[in-house]
Order: C-alpha cells, then sequence, then structure tokens
C-alpha cells in the first residue's frame, strides 16, 4: 500500500546516503543507518554479504572514497513497500566515480540497483540492510580498487 509520509522519509534516507558520500560528509552518511548493518555488495566484488557495525562501514567507505577524486551517485525510480516500522526499498542507480590512476584522471560508471532494508528507529528511517545489485560497468575498473591507507 502507498504511504506517501513513509515513502519520502525512506527516499530521504537514501538521498542522504549518496549525499554523505558524495560530498564527504561522514557525519551524514553515518546518520542514515541503524546501528548494525548488512552489507551486500556482492554483486560485485563476489564473498558474502557481511553484518557489521555501521561505524565500521562509514569508516571503512571513508577510507576509500579518499582514493577518488569525485563521485557522484544518482538515484531514481524509488519504489517503496513496507509495514508498520519496516520498509524495503528498490532504487535505480548510476554512479560515476573519478581518480589518478597511473598518473592519469580515468573514470568508472556503475549502473544496477540499491535494495535496501530500513526500520524505523527513533521516527527516523534508518538503513539495516544495504544492497546494491551491479548490472553494468563503464571505464576503467581499477577506480573501485585503488590501495587504501
Amino acid at each position: 500500500m502507498v504511504d506517501p509520509i513513509r515513502d519520502a522519509g525512506v527516499c530521504d534516507t537514501l538521498y542522504r546516503f549518496a549525499q554523505g558520500i558524495d560530498l564527504r560528509e561522514w557525519d551524514t552518511l553515518r546518520s542514515v543507518f541503524a546501528d548494525e548493518i548488512t552489507v551486500d555488495y556482492t554483486s560485485y566484488r563476489g564473498g558474502e554479504p557481511t553484518v557489521m557495525a555501521a561505524d565500521d562501514w562509514v569508516a571503512k567507505a571513508q577510507r576509500r572514497f579518499a582514493t577518488m577524486t569525485a563521485t557522484q551517485h544518482s538515484m531514481t525510480n524509488p519504489r517503496v513497500a513496507g509495514i508498520g516500522d519496516t520498509a524495503a526499498c528498490r532504487m535505480y542507480v548510476e554512479a560515476h566515480h573519478v581518480a589518478v590512476v597511473d598518473g592519469r584522471e580515468e573514470h568508472c560508471r556503475i549502473g544496477g540497483e540499491y535494495r535496501d532494508e530500513l526500520r524505523l528507529i527513533e521516527e527516523r528511517w534508518l538503513i539495516t540492510t544495504l544492497r546494491l545489485d551491479v548490472r553494468w560497468f563503464q571505464g576503467n575498473r581499477d577506480v573501485l580498487n585503488l590501495p587504501v591507507g
């Protein structure tokens, strides 16, 4: 059932997720997560989904994105469903990543879909599961795999 207030709150959380990464606003990024989260980026990194503290994921993201000179995550076509204090959202994403690789500016774009789960906690929708299903890549994938400090 469509719930415009829930749907707007869920979308706001996911847009702040992208903003936190792209503007390197780490407090904003942390504010969108429950304390413990499941992260599933296996569609392009392999392995298994991981349950971890949100603080640890944000610290990891901060190190990863420090290797890049710019990013832009464009998120569209949200489809929200939920009951009570739980919600799920499927949303298209196109993420553009820029970094210097071997002395040259390189670009990598990813297209796919976020399939996130959220919970209403203290009147805020927070991400409990962050899942990215990658559908395509364009450019130099090394941009996504530079050594982190």
